[in-house]
């Protein structure tokens, strides 16, 4: 190709091409796509992105009802955890020996229930291998009966036990006292409980009257003195453990004597008492 004719295409190519439009600013005073600019803005920090996402806090309304839950559980656990140090200060401070006793009552505790479960395993193994089951069923139902009386109060019963009595000259003992006195025998094992003349039972309750309280409605006055039926060894050690009942009524300045016997009678009884609408559902 010749000269002339390579600068005839390049003046036929220059002739087809538009001519270069400047870069016009925009309103804003940025200038329009393709333009180099002169002044770009700073470039944002990884840090300023983070700080910027944080600060100021959006909170929304699901992140505010979990926060409140969270408060609420944390108050809860708070609470609970006073309380059981409150209920354990007693402990904490009672000395090796109180401690000792402690656990050896649960341990009673747990060998009484043991030996029920035996002699629950021993009535049905006896009623299953006896020749005469009818024979033995009825045996066993009689032996039932006397010890569903004891425990209901209308016949009457002796054996090994505690009494105690409570001397309340100032008049400050209540009946929520001697409840608890009746609910730790309870536990402790015993099985028939007399209280001025009164026979407890599981449907007992007591209140106050004035001056003196009332079991069952019946008045009773100091001093009070409970007969109780049960294992000596686990009763008397039952009152006095740290913090428990002889404790508690001593505070309020009562005299409280527990004497041993191998032989208590515990003969106030209660009239038997047809239930209005249960029934025997064998019936």
């Amino acid at each position: 190709m010749s000269d002339q004719d390579e600068k005839t295409g390049e003046y036929r190519l220059r002739r087809e091409l538009p001519d270069e439009v400047p870069a016009e600013a925009t309103p804003n005073g940025h200038h329009a796509a393709g333009a180099v600019e002169e002044n770009p803005p700073p470039e944002i920090t990884g840090r300023q992105r983070l700080i910027n996402g944080l600060w100021p806090p959006r909170v929304t309304r699901a992140q505010l009802i979990v926060a409140l839950l969270l408060f609420g559980l944390g108050f809860g656990l708070a609470v609970q955890v006073a309380s059981n140090s409150d209920g354990d200060s007693a402990l904490r401070g009672a000395r090796q020996e109180d401690l000792v006793r402690i656990l050896d009552e649960l341990d009673d505790r747990t060998q009484r229930l043991e030996d029920e479960k035996q002699g629950l395993e021993k009535q049905r193994d006896e009623l299953e291998n006896s020749s005469n089951q009818a024979e033995e069923a009825r045996r066993q139902t009689i032996e039932k009966e006397r010890q569903l009386g004891v425990l209901a109060g209308t016949v009457a019963a002796q054996g090994p036990g505690i009494t105690m009595t409570i001397d309340d000259t100032k008049g400050t003992v209540e009946a929520d006292m001697l409840l608890d006195a009746i609910q730790e025998l309870r536990a402790a094992g015993a099985e028939a409980i007399q209280v001025n003349g009164v026979r407890v039972v599981a449907s007992t309750y007591l209140t106050d009257s004035g001056q003196s309280v009332s079991v069952d409605g019946n008045k009773i006055n100091a001093p009070f003195r409970f007969k109780v039926i049960g294992k000596p060894q686990d009763l008397e050690p039952a009152l006095n453990i740290p913090g428990g009942v002889v404790q508690t009524l001593e505070k309020e300045q009562a005299t409280v004597t527990v004497e041993r016997s191998d032989k208590i009678v515990v003969d106030a009884l209660r009239a038997a008492k047809r239930p209005d609408y249960a029934r025997s559902s064998s019936q």
